[in-house]
């Protein structure tokens, strides 16, 4: 068998073509031919299966100083947009799943998030702090448009006059205009659109089931138009072959009314350090080493960095260089740091717990 032979065929809308064992798994999986198809016959594509999941609880906490929140939501485990960078596809190996094709075709989805939302909400202790939504798995997600579990979260929230941070990479945010336009007038939420490239075949093969980056442009301009503050996450970059496009994208970022941007570069946890080599090989074999090359001097010679304070800027030459290019052209086009406007925490009214008798009097 030739090399070319043993690399597994690309498969149309999906960022990964195999599936790797996680690393908590006992068993291993080899592919096998048992004459099924015919010789040249092409297997069915992946679908997409979504497991219901009865969460018992919905708010995750973090004291990560790398990032500006310490409360998230994630409705779903999984991600159907198929991100070939993602850190998260290694969280399915705690389901005994593969950080490969697992993870953007067996996916859960929270049914109960509100109504366990609504519990956390209510109980005597809790603090009001910003939850972000999209910390781990995109909220907007496709599965999202049959779910609706993001939405019903907003709705908890507004209620409750609760503030979020969303981040997405996909144009389906703009549905929920209503409810963002709403808790935008009582400075409840702020939203950030990732955008990792402008060149659409790039993105449809890197992110095959995330908006093309005009549509996420648009939803930038259309969040901002209806009053919700929207910026943008150029993340993650990826040398020799998303940075390129690192000062385009805040100038078309700025134009939509982003005032706000942040970066992060790429970062290769457990798992996807075998995915990402695979894919890079799988799309762009001529520059793979080139790519892998410049990763790893970010990361003082390895694949990955997981140090606070450098897992997502990474150091040395290159990752100054970025640095150094992100605050000139934010400057340049208007736009500030990430950390955005204060959100109101101080209008946050607890729900009230369900009785046995249910609501008698308003």
């Amino acid at each position: 068998m030739s090399e070319s032979d043993s690399k597994p065929a690309r498969i149309k809308g999906r960022g990964s073509a195999s599936n790797p064992e996680g690393r908590f798994e006992l068993t291993t999986r080899v592919d096998f031919d048992d004459g099924w198809y015919a010789d040249g016959e092409p297997l069915a594509p992946p679908r997409t299966e979504v497991t219901i999941e009865r969460a018992r609880s919905i708010i995750s906490t973090n004291q990560s100083p790398d990032v500006p929140f310490d409360q998230s939501i994630n409705a779903y485990r999984g991600c159907e947009h198929g991100c070939a960078y993602c850190y998260a596809r290694p969280t399915h190996a705690y389901l005994n799943l593969s950080p490969g094709l697992d993870f953007e075709t067996k996916l859960y989805a929270k049914t109960n998030a509100a109504e366990q939302l609504r519990v956390e909400l209510a109980k005597p202790g809790y603090v009001c702090r910003p939850i972000n939504l999209g910390a781990n798995t995109d909220p907007y997600q496709p599965i999202e448009r049959r779910y609706r579990i993001t939405r019903e979260i907003l709705e908890v929230l507004l209620e409750t006059r609760h503030p979020c941070t969303i981040i997405t990479k996909n144009a389906l945010i703009e549905r929920d205009l209503d409810l963002l336009a709403e808790m935008a007038k009582h400075d409840l939420v702020q939203a950030f659109v990732s955008i990792t490239s402008l060149d659409n075949k790039l993105s449809s093969r890197l992110e095959p089931r995330a908006s093309a980056p005009h549509r996420r442009i648009a939803a930038v301009a259309a969040l901002n138009a209806a009053g919700v503050p929207c910026g943008v996450m150029v993340a993650p970059i990826i040398p020799a072959l998303t940075d390129n496009h690192l000062e385009n994208i805040l100038e078309r970022a700025a134009a939509a009314g982003a005032k706000i941007a942040g970066y992060t570069v790429i970062r290769l946890p457990y798992e996807l350090k075998q995915l990402w080599e695979e894919w890079l090989q799988q799309h762009y074999p001529e520059r793979a080493e080139h790519v892998l090359s410049l990763i790893r001097q970010m990361r003082g010679g390895k694949d990955n960095d997981a140090r606070f304070g450098t897992r997502m800027k990474g150091e040395g030459v290159f990752a100054d260089l970025i640095r150094t290019r992100f605050l000139a052209a934010s400057r340049a086009h208007g736009i500030r740091g990430r950390g955005g406007i204060a959100l109101d925490t101080s209008s946050f009214q607890p729900p009230r717990k369900p009785t046995p008798q249910g609501e008698l009097f308003p």
